[in-house]
């Protein structure tokens, strides 16, 4: 039977183990958008996690939606974030850098004025995340066809920089309301070229997004986030299973190095139908337990399991785990805030 204690292989990738800790935005980079010294402490606390996604980072300034969230378009970035590579390597973790763009969930006031962007002129619904006062997000400029090739090539110009910066590998966040989910979902995408309509058209953004990095790292060390029946930052598709049938067979014969699902338990089970389609590492995420995570792997319903919460309040999930300890609680209130507070303050059991 297979546990989560057990090593596996990930594409090109070996992990020790099966527990992943999932990428989660902390706002703790500088006003410049560099990670810093306080960052490597974070990830170097949760090294023993079988794979590390670190916390959705920009490939350009025009991807940003967040205050403080980190960057992976200049020398300055590049090189902090390389101190916290090599740091998480001393302890022979693993780490994969999320590559992100954020399309319409902006706001010009984090774009030095300029209209955030989107596959379609449909705004998000809902208020600016932290920012104050709170103001509504704004309609988005459609990008044109030509600007698209242009942002393809800043993923790419992304992963050779986390080559550079020593990373294991790259995972695209095409999840979450984000920009590469607002081409995927036929709500927000309503263009009428070749990145709108069909399937095949509104996830062709995605998949030369998929090759362009795999240019650089090979598809084995390329990993894609997917939120298949997501809701967050307005998303919706009229047919998610014919969706996600047809993206996750697209990256199985790619040979990806894996395939993350985001999905709250619900009537409809997307993520079986990705594994349907998709025979590749597959890891799930969304609110699992120890006894859950156990069952899923055992199961085969997926191959490894990320947490998120639990690795923000238990630096030392792995061991934690493994000895059926007792899991501290995380403050929610430090979730995005600054300083160490509720972030690399919380205890280890040798502690």
């Amino acid at each position: 039977m297979v546990s989560l204690f057990d090593a596996c292989k990930a594409g090109d990738l070996t992990m020790a183990n099966r527990i992943v800790m999932a990428p989660m935005t902390r706002t703790r980079a500088t006003d410049a958008r560099v990670p810093s010294d306080l960052m490597r402490n974070y990830y170097c606390q949760r090294s023993s996690a079988g794979l590390i996604i670190s916390e959705a980072t920009s490939v350009s300034p025009q991807g940003v939606g967040y205050l403080r969230t980190p960057g992976i378009w200049s020398s300055a970035q590049v090189d902090a974030w390389k101190n916290i590579v090599q740091a998480v390597h001393a302890r022979d973790g693993k780490i994969f850098l999320q590559l992100w763009h954020v399309g319409r969930v902006s706001d010009p006031e984090l774009l030095n004025g300029q209209m955030p962007v989107a596959p379609s002129a449909i705004a998000c619904q809902g208020n600016v995340s932290l920012l104050r006062p709170p103001r509504e997000y704004v309609v988005p400029r459609a990008l044109s066809t030509e600007e698209i090739a242009g942002i393809v090539k800043d993923f790419k110009n992304a992963a050779q920089n986390a080559m550079v910066a020593g990373f294991d590998g790259v995972e695209i966040h095409a999840a979450n309301g984000y920009l590469i989910d607002q081409f995927l979902n036929d709500s927000s995408n309503h263009r009428q070229d070749d990145y709108g309509g069909s399937i095949a058209n509104r996830s062709r953004f995605l998949f030369e997004v998929v090759d362009a990095c795999a240019e650089v790292w090979g598809h084995g060390r390329v990993g894609v986030h997917l939120s298949p029946r997501g809701t967050v930052h307005s998303m919706h598709d009229s047919a998610p299973a014919s969706l996600y049938t047809h993206v996750a067979a697209e990256l199985e014969r790619r040979k990806v190095a894996f395939v993350f699902c985001r999905e709250a338990n619900g009537s409809q089970d997307i993520t079986a139908v990705v594994r349907q389609a998709y025979s590749g590492m597959l890891i799930v995420n969304e609110s699992y337990d120890l006894e859950r995570a156990e069952r899923t792997v055992s199961s085969g319903r997926a191959d490894a399991v990320a947490f998120g919460r639990l690795f923000i309040s238990n630096p030392d999930l792995v061991e934690r785990f493994r000895q059926r300890s007792q899991l501290s609680d995380a403050d929610s209130s430090s979730f995005y805030a600054d300083g160490p507070r509720g972030y690399t303050d919380y205890s280890s059991l040798e502690q």
